[in-house]
């Protein structure tokens, strides 16, 4: 019997067609065909990355159109004028009610302070040098927790979300929820200095006094890598948003670049004659650039592709500087008592002079030492943490105007916070994937011509090769007592052909005899890429005794006459 009507009409408007059945748009004009390709399917593989290019360009280009909001920039009408004599009182009555509530002053006691802003740029972490921790939602003003922990405390970093946040702390690393309740002591970060936490790789990074750099998964646990800086305690920290490449200043004026999985450095630089005391990344560039700031009063700014010298320095009053890149490549520089904004592309335009690049905007800070400058994501504000608390000064063009609310929303609730947390710990990337060339994945990897087949048997990787076999594939092996040796061998078994049977001990004995000699001992200590007369010497002396066995075996045998001795012989 027939199903009615009804209930087709039901399964074919439930029903969902797989992805690898769906119709797709069509690709865009323009793109290569790839008709020169000999291979059917490389050719197809080209030509389906090719228009998966096109489509999401012509995507991105599209989604331009709803990215409404522009950032905001300070202009002046005349030559003569300059933006950074605007101060803060004008900008706040230029500016809109909403923009105007980011200028604050903060003042606390237990200084000096330190700030950190959430991905959303909606809330707000700090602490001070005696203990005071506390975070809040610094748009309305409502507090979640407030903590007098009582013991010094050096930094703090939100997790994934507004929900954890962790301190360093005297001793070690602690983790507390929204509501300020302890729930983890992280034991293996010992006197933590400085934090870090990479929000795609789930990672909590530490960096302490004992000079040491671990990196904690916080989804497992577990210590995903622990690295030994061997350069002293370390006060400066700071990650490329792009490749999630940690940057460390030293003590000795030094600058590293460390990845999870590779025990040193994958980059060293001397940056200063001095203690590195600021250090960040501009994010607006995809990781291009990076600022430094040394106790020798130097900012310098550096182009990570080449490393072969300094884009733009200057020399700052006040000895070092706390820096910090705004999403919109603005540069902020926390020094004596002022703090100064530089903008690009000033900041990245090599010049030969040392000589400061054009000011944007200033503001005078009187409690001294800043400690740190934060910029606020999708807001034009900056943090200043200081002896006396925190000041938060309007920066005009400083953050980015739009946002995706798939990365970081400040509106979520509380359902799509959940639903972004679980889709973020789905979509965790393994800490092997982090290296300083991100763009690696999804290309076709260059055969290797450091890979050999030991005896004919199997590929192994030239760097877990012995080191003869190593010399070998180099060229660069003295085989020679190998090649006699075997010829001896050879020859000794050939001339035992015709001789009675011998027992397998018997045999294993004869292979044995004249292994341990003391000239052979030197020459295989001896076996190196090095020409040593000695044992040249020696060499040549071991292979005329071994001609003169040969010929007098030769003569045993009968296969040759016997020279005749000669009066000559003496002049030999």
């Amino acid at each position: 019997m027939a199903p009615p009507v009804d209930a087709l009409f039901v399964k074919v408007q439930n029903t969902i067609l797989p992805k690898s059945l769906r119709p797709t748009s069509p690709p865009p004009d323009n793109v290569p065909k790839h008709k020169h390709v000999k291979d059917i399917k490389l050719r197809r593989e080209l030509n389906r990355q090719a228009a998966h290019a096109a489509r999401s360009k012509a995507l991105v280009e599209d989604a331009e159109l709803l990215l409404t909001s522009e950032a905001g920039k300070m202009q002046v009408e005349t030559e003569l004028e300059r933006t950074w004599r605007i101060g803060q009182d004008d900008i706040v009555q230029s500016a809109g009610q909403e923009a105007a509530k980011g200028r604050r002053e903060l003042k606390l006691d237990g200084g000096p302070y330190r700030s950190r802003y959430s991905r959303n740029g909606r809330h707000l972490a700090i602490v001070g040098n005696m203990g005071h921790v506390a975070t809040f939602d610094w748009q309305t003003g409502t507090m979640h927790a407030e903590l007098q922990l009582q013991e010094t405390c050096r930094d703090i970093t939100f997790l994934q979300d507004q929900s954890f946040f962790a301190v360093a702390q005297k001793k070690y690393v602690f983790i507390y929820d929204r509501d300020g309740v302890e729930l983890h002591r992280l034991k293996a970060h010992i006197e933590p200095t400085r934090l870090e936490f990479l929000p795609y790789h789930w990672l909590l990074a530490s960096v302490g006094n004992n000079g040491f750099l671990k990196y904690q998964d916080t989804s497992t646990g577990h210590i995903v890598a622990e690295h030994r800086t061997k350069l002293g305690a370390c006060h400066t920290l700071a990650q490329n948003q792009h490749n999630a490449v940690l940057h460390l200043g030293h003590s000795n004026g030094v600058v590293t670049l460390w990845t999870p999985n590779i025990p040193h450095p994958v980059v060293q630089i001397l940056a200063h004659l001095g203690p590195v005391v600021g250090l960040s990344v501009d994010p607006s560039s995809g990781g291009r650039y990076m600022a430094t700031s040394g106790r020798d009063g130097i900012v310098k700014v550096w182009d990570c592709r080449n490393w072969k010298g300094t884009v733009r320095e200057w020399t700052t009053r006040g000895g070092g500087a706390e820096l910090e890149w705004s999403a919109r490549g603005a540069l902020g520089v926390a020094v004596g008592g002022s703090v100064n904004v530089y903008t690009k592309p000033s900041i990245q335009t090599p010049h030969a002079a040392k000589a400061p690049p054009p000011l944007y905007l200033t503001h005078p800070i009187p409690h001294r030492p800043l400690t740190s400058a934060r910029f606020c994501p999708f807001q034009d504000i900056l943090t200043i943490g200081h002896n006396a608390g925190l000041s938060s000064i309007l920066v005009p063009g400083a953050g980015e105007p739009n946002f995706d609310s798939t990365e970081a929303d400040p509106f979520e609730n509380k359902k799509a916070r959940r639903e972004r947390e679980v889709k973020g710990l789905l979509d965790k990337i393994q800490p092997d994937m982090i290296t300083l060339d991100p763009d690696f994945v999804g290309g076709l990897a260059p055969p290797t011509t450091l890979t050999t087949a030991v005896n004919d048997t199997h590929d192994i990787t030239f760097a877990r090769l012995p080191r003869l076999e190593r010399l070998r594939v180099q060229g660069k092996a003295d085989e020679t007592e190998l090649v006699n040796d075997d010829v001896e061998d050879v020859a000794e078994a050939d001339g035992d052909k015709n001789d009675n049977p011998q027992s397998r001990a018997e045999k294993e004995k004869r292979k044995m005899r004249g292994k341990g000699k003391s000239l052979k001992r030197y020459l295989r200590k001896q076996r190196k890429n090095v020409i040593d007369p000695t044992a040249v010497a020696i060499r040549a002396k071991l292979e005329k005794q071994r001609e003169e066995k040969r010929v007098a075996k030769a003569i045993e045998n009968g296969h040759i006459e016997a020279r005749k001795p000669s009066a000559l012989d003496r002049f030999r």
